[in-house]
């Protein structure tokens, strides 16, 4: 599942009612792909060399705040350059290991009600205003930024399913 084709003009409003149902439903999602996995199984990479399924439950919050965070920089500053972080630094740091992976689950659900009712309240205007992303030196629109976490999202979610797909679990 390659990235997103981003758009190069705005969204309107039914196509960004999608996006935002996808992450207004991705921890629901994310939950009952998880449901009644061992631990063992929470530890399997979904690929080789790839995280384990709880390095993903974790990251998808790590990402998700940052994003947030991003569009929040987006809405309140002229194309603010944003600080890039080290993800599969934050993947091994030891919290990883040693938080259930419920408690990011509910981070995830309270972080995705807070930035859908953002996004759902958002104006066409605030739709274009943007940030710069200076690891690929690329500026995205909040459309642009929208599309790609929902992707991100589901991408993500895609590793969880599949992996328990192919192991039959």
């Amino acid at each position: 599942m390659g990235e997103p084709a981003l758009p190069d003009e705005p969204l309107d409003r039914g196509a960004r009612t999608a996006y935002m149902g996808h992450l207004a439903t991705l921890s629901d999602q994310v939950r009952a792909a998880v449901a009644g996995l061992t631990p063992a199984q929470l530890d399997t990479p979904y690929r080789p060399e790839g995280w384990t399924v709880r390095q993903v439950i974790h990251h998808l919050p790590d990402s998700h705040l940052n994003a947030y965070a991003r569009f929040r920089l987006a809405l309140t500053e002229d194309n603010p350059t944003i600080k890039p972080y080290d993800e599969a630094g934050w993947a091994e740091l030891p919290d990883v290991a040693a938080t259930p992976p419920a408690v990011s689950l509910a981070l995830l659900e309270a972080l995705h009600i807070r930035w859908v009712r953002l996004l759902r309240n958002l104006t066409d205007a605030q739709w274009t205003r943007t940030f710069f992303h200076p690891g690929t030196q690329t500026t995205f629109t909040l459309d642009q930024a929208l599309v790609l976490y929902a992707w991100h999202g589901r991408h993500h979610l895609a590793h969880i399913t599949e992996l328990r797909r192919r192991e039959g679990w």
